[in-house]
């Protein structure tokens, strides 16, 4: 592999202009299409086979396709202590039921003083009108939005106090923001700081953009094909921006270590795609395999997350081992920083390497330190990361998000629950389908009113044919609470036990679909969390031919899933310091964040333990003891993946000031783990347990030495290609270059 790459890089750096110029084209292409065929996506989650998804089909079915359509309520309280069904205001509330009903998009609006199907409180001060779309909450325009919002507005003006919710007043999340800007450029910010250059940083920053670009733009292609979540573009920009700056990061160091060494920059170029960019696609290969692998839970909306992810991280490893190199022959020498630049000696009107080079003291010392005491250091390590993913054991998921506070969502939510109960804001809607359905319909009405837990049961409304009808039931107990889904479960349990007429009922609407989709994604976890796992030990038993070694990154990697959603669930969960991130709700966490989390963690985790424990490995393999092979690798390594951690985590904390509910605790989650596995398991624990396993860190039995070696430190190469000092297959002097121009070779 190294020497392939090493082939591939001596390419990129001949063919360079034309490299950048195909590129560029992708970019623009993608661009092009993104503009003219791009559709809309959807926010609504369905698992097809569960109860609440057939059930919502077969609504479409007998009552026609309108009635799969967007839904809001418009809430009413008289003021002060007036009741809404005064004629006067039951006047006023005709008019606004009268306006409601002829808004563009709209299909009806119901009269919350209609005798026949009343929806006023108990103590007569509010009212609520259900509004139908024609179309589904994707396809509500802006324009109609606003309209919604207008009739709300002068309701107010004649002393109302109105707002309104539902999924209809919900606008789709939309990509970019002032927070993404920000770790943007805090990314920048870490990148001149690593590099000392601000050539260099920017060009890394540049062809990490130019990837997630033409990722980006492509999964917003593909929404004019395929229904995408809202949230998918977000994910591949967040994904695809981090692992972009991180694999040019490792391209752009270890080029940079070739250039001191003296090498010319055409091989400088060659080597660093062949080592670094060895480790780059095998770190990619695993994020890749990781995303994808969301396809077990067998979820159609997560599969497409993560194949759309998975495909920017694709075009994020393409671009590091061909766009990257490409830009590295054009800067050259520039990519030193001007320090590195001075230590060049200029003799002969050639570039020659200094006599030495200064390490990085800080990084030896800080080695030195945790091998040597490895025993506290891997204790506390482990200790206060065990206490950080303690909330994990309490974490709540729901499909159900609450409104932001102060909006008139939330407004909204808060009189319906004073004055109707929490229900209200979620019911539940049992379809009856087949022969008998009236009948069997009122059966069901009278049945789960006497439930636990069920404030009301309505009366059954039929359909055209009387086919099929609809019971509306209302429970006692807010949509996100474990009470509702267990009324869930109770009453599909009792209906399921009524064999005696062919006709089927079934549980649906918004609450129940949460209820199917976090119960599937409960499932589900642990057994993608065995798959990554299983994963993450095979492939670095490949790597580093080793048994232990994987065992210790597979731990780390436990842990720092557990520090990730276990701080999270304390802060979005229980409300612990959710100002400094600036969020206004608290409660269940979004059904879809763990096993996310799981799999772009597990990617990110394993990047760092393959550039980490590569070079203790290389170390290692030349003959140093094991403790010196750890501090050796370590001194290596370390700075390029605290830095790369650095970034991530500038780039995915960005999204959490300005994200919306959805994304805020992922990204949040993200952030926090990339900071817990680079800083705590990979700089403490893992260079402690080695260097307390010492020389069995190592150790392949004898039966697995079969299995083949991935090349990921450029072993090859070292036997292939000759050292600086060796000169150059051409004739020229190590490290040549061109006086005129010191960026070719």
């Amino acid at each position: 592999m190294a020497t392939f790459l090493h082939r591939l890089g001596l390419g990129a750096h001949r063919h360079r202009l034309l490299v950048v110029a195909v590129w560029l084209l992708v970019l623009v292409g993608t661009g092009v299409s993104a503009a003219t065929l791009a559709g809309k996506t959807i926010s609504t989650f369905d698992i097809p086979g569960q109860e609440s998804t057939t059930a919502l089909t077969l609504i479409d079915e007998r009552f026609g396709a309108g009635s799969g359509g967007a839904g809001a309520q418009v809430v009413l309280q008289a003021p002060g202590q007036e009741q809404i069904t005064a004629p006067a205001n039951a006047q006023r509330v005709a008019a606004i039921v009268a306006e409601l009903g002829t808004l563009p998009g709209v299909a009806s609006a119901s009269n919350p003083l209609d005798p026949r199907a009343p929806t006023v409180s108990a103590d007569q001060r509010a009212a609520y009108s259900s509004v139908t779309y024609t179309a589904p909450a994707p396809e509500i325009t802006e324009a109609q939005r606003e309209a919604l919002l207008d009739v709300v507005a002068e309701a107010r003006a004649q002393g109302f106090q109105a707002e309104v919710t539902g999924e209809a007043t919900v606008p789709v999340t939309e990509v970019g923001g002032i927070g993404e800007v920000v770790g943007v450029v805090a990314a920048l910010v870490v990148l001149g700081i690593t590099y000392g250059s601000l050539v260099a940083a920017g060009m890394n920053l540049l062809t990490a953009v130019v990837g997630v670009g033409i990722g980006a733009l492509g999964v917003t292609t593909l929404t004019g094909f395929v229904d995408l979540q809202s949230t998918t573009p977000i994910l591949a920009i967040m994904l695809g921006l981090a692992v972009g700056i991180d694999y040019a990061l490792f391209i752009f160091t270890r080029f940079r270590t070739e250039l001191v060494a003296g090498r010319a920059v055409r091989e400088a170029v060659a080597i660093a795609v062949g080592t670094a960019g060895s480790a780059v696609l095998t770190a990619g290969t695993t994020v890749v395999i990781a995303l994808a692998g969301l396809s077990v839970a067998g979820i159609p909306f997560l599969t497409e997350m993560g194949l759309a992810a998975a495909a920017t991280v694709v075009i994020a490893v393409l671009v590091a081992l061909t766009l990257v190199p490409a830009v590295l022959s054009y800067v050259g020498f520039k990519a030193l920083p001007r320090a590195a630049n001075r230590a060049l000696t200029h003799r002969s009107g050639r570039h020659v390497a200094a006599p030495a080079t200064t390490e990085r003291a800080l990084f030896r010392r800080w080695g030195r330190t945790v091998t040597h005491h490895r025993w506290p250091s891997l204790l506390v390590a482990v200790v206060a990361l065990g206490v950080v993913a303690l909330p994990v054991f309490s974490m709540q998921t729901s499909l159900d998000q609450p409104p932001a506070p102060g909006s008139t969502q939330a407004r909204a939510t808060a009189i319906l629950s004073d004055r109707f109960g929490p229900g209200v804001t979620g019911p539940l809607v049992v379809l009856v389908d087949g022969p008998g359905a009236v009948a069997r319909a009122q059966a069901v009405s009278t049945e789960a009113a006497g439930l636990p837990g069920v404030a009301l049961a309505t009366p059954p409304q039929p359909n055209a044919d009387q086919s099929a009808a609809l019971v509306t039931v209302i429970p006692t107990t807010a949509p996100q609470s474990e009470e509702t889904a267990d009324l869930v479960r109770s009453l599909r349990a009792r209906l399921a036990a009524d064999p005696q007429t062919p006709t089927r009922a079934y549980v649906t609407g918004a609450t129940a679909v949460s209820v199917d989709v976090t119960a599937k994604l409960a499932d589900q976890l642990p057994v993608y969390l065995v798959l990554v796992v299983g994963l993450a030990f095979v492939l670095l038993v490949l790597v580093f031919r080793s048994i232990l070694v994987p065992v210790v990154g597979v731990l780390g990697f436990l842990l720092t899933i557990g520090v990730s959603l276990g701080a999270t669930t304390a802060v979005f969960q229980w409300g612990w310091l959710k100002d400094l991130v600036l969020s206004d709700t608290t409660g269940p966490l979004l059904s879809l964040a763990p096993i996310i989390v799981v799999g772009i963690l597990f990617g990110l985790a394993m990047d760092y333990q393959v550039f980490l424990v590569s070079r203790m490995h290389e170390a290692h393999a030349h003959g140093a003891d094991p403790r010196q092979a750890v501090v050796t690798g370590f001194r290596q390594a370390a700075p390029v993946v605290l830095a790369a951690a650095a970034i991530m985590f500038a780039v995915f904390a960005g999204f959490v000031p300005e994200g919306d509910a959805t994304l805020k605790p992922i990204a949040f989650a993200l952030a926090i783990g990339i900071l817990a596995d680079a800083v705590v398991v990979r700089m403490v624990a893992v260079p402690a347990a080695l260097a307390l396993l010492g020389r069995s860190a190592w150790w392949l039995p004898r039966w697995l030495r079969w299995l083949p070696t991935l090349d990921v430190e450029g072993a090859a190469l070292e036997r292939s290609v000759p050292s600086p000092r060796e000169g150059q297959p051409d004739g020229e002097p190590a490290g040549s270059a061109p006086q005129s121009s010191p960026t070719r070779s």
